[in-house]
């Protein structure tokens, strides 16, 4: 009985061992298709939320609305951006690191790009929290300054992907549905 089981005991870790050999020489993480998939996923609502905060935002800075009411609308709308590229951060750094030619490399670059478009927008928001309302003209030219300083941390921040350039990843970007 002892030998049935030793043997037993033998035959499955020679299988584990094997399963973890496979699954090593295969990378472990998803293939570029699926990771280009689940990235374009988590970015195309990201898009349309920053695009429809754009736009809000524009129209806040031109309507006629006292400081306040342009204040609570404008750190709301900077909060919600805030929100959603912390949110398509999550979900990128979720789809984990693609099993391609500078993989991590490229799943750390779409974290840190959004990682420091959350900041931007937390800072503007911030800003605009903190100014005083008491003075229209002041306040206006704190917001003109909040907002172009938003513009140039947010160009900064993108995706420089002259250095993550990965053959694979172009390819599954460009096939991919969910990236069209």
């Amino acid at each position: 009985m002892r030998t049935c089981r030793a043997a037993a005991a033998g035959k499955l870790t020679a299988l584990l061992a094997t399963v973890v050999l496979l699954a090593a020489g295969c990378g472990g993480g998803p293939s570029p298709r699926a990771w280009a998939a689940s990235v374009c996923s988590a970015l195309t609502p990201w898009r349309a939320e920053i695009n429809k905060l754009t736009s809000s935002t524009d129209q806040q800075m031109t309507a006629r609305t006292t400081p306040a009411q342009a204040k609570e609308n404008l750190v709301r709308l900077f909060g919600g951006a805030e929100q959603a590229s912390e949110t398509a951060r999550r979900k990128v750094e979720q789809a984990g690191i693609p099993d391609a030619e500078k993989g991590a490399e490229v799943s750390e670059g779409f974290r840190t790009s959004l990682a420091r478009m959350r900041d931007a927008y937390g800072k503007a928001r911030d800003v605009i929290d903190g100014l005083s309302t008491s003075q229209p003209t002041v306040f206006y030219d704190g917001v003109r300054a909040a907002v172009e300083t938003l513009n140039r941390e947010y160009d900064a921040s993108a995706l420089d992907t002259t250095r993550l350039n990965s053959e694979e990843l172009k390819r599954a970007f460009a096939e991919v549905p969910e990236c069209r």
